[in-house]
């Protein structure tokens, strides 16, 4: 496999695997694990705390008694033991915001309520990104890297048979976080690499 390189946008220091890897969630296979697998809840920026913070009764109707009492308990978000900002768990195990379909496939109870027009929070922009995790750098400079976890296997095999590049899967959120210009330059430099046949 070839070391992924970095492309420079603006203040952004992308993983050109984001351009090379192909993905698409496979909810089918999955059943949204990512809800209710991992040693602590979604990350969450201050912006969408007050957010949980001012709509959690709105909120509170479109999840589980079990994810409302979690939430009563702890709060609506707290400080994980890394001293980050994350959503409450429900016994230490699924996202206190998660919810059941009829198949048992696992969704955000929070992008429920914001489709109904009771949250101004679509969903934690954590969840939106993956697989892009970011991290802020020193220096005010922010790095998108690609992040692999062993449940989200499927979504890898469907994106490469679907031929959707990582960065396109991702076009709302990318967009929603970082803008326009910065969707189109990514799109730009794919097609750089895609002519130059480096994918």
């Amino acid at each position: 496999m070839t070391e992924p390189t970095i492309i420079e946008i603006d203040n952004l220091l992308v993983s050109s695997e984001i351009l090379t890897v192909k993905f698409a969630c496979n909810l089918d296979k999955c059943h949204g694990a990512c809800c209710i697998i991992g040693d602590s809840g979604a990350p969450l920026n201050e912006q969408e705390c007050r957010y949980l913070l001012n709509e959690k009764k709105r909120i509170s109707n479109y999840i589980r008694t079990e994810g409302n009492c979690s939430v009563e308990e702890q709060g609506p978000f707290i400080k994980d033991s890394d001293g980050d900002l994350v959503t409450p768990l429900i016994n230490g195990e699924e996202c206190a915001y998660t919810v059941f379909d009829s198949s048992n496939n696992c969704f955000c109870g929070i992008e429920v309520a914001h489709k109904s027009g009771d949250s101004t929070l679509r969903k934690p922009i954590s969840c939106w990104l993956y697989p892009i995790r970011v991290s802020y750098l020193s220096g005010g400079a922010i790095a998108l890297n690609l992040h692999r976890w062993h449940i989200c296997i499927d979504g890898y095999v469907k994106g490469e048979r679907e031929g959707v590049p990582v960065f396109r899967f991702l076009k709302d959120p990318i967009i929603f976080s970082f803008g326009r210009e910065v969707y189109d330059k990514l799109d730009e430099a794919y097609s750089l690499l895609t002519k130059d046949r480096i994918i």
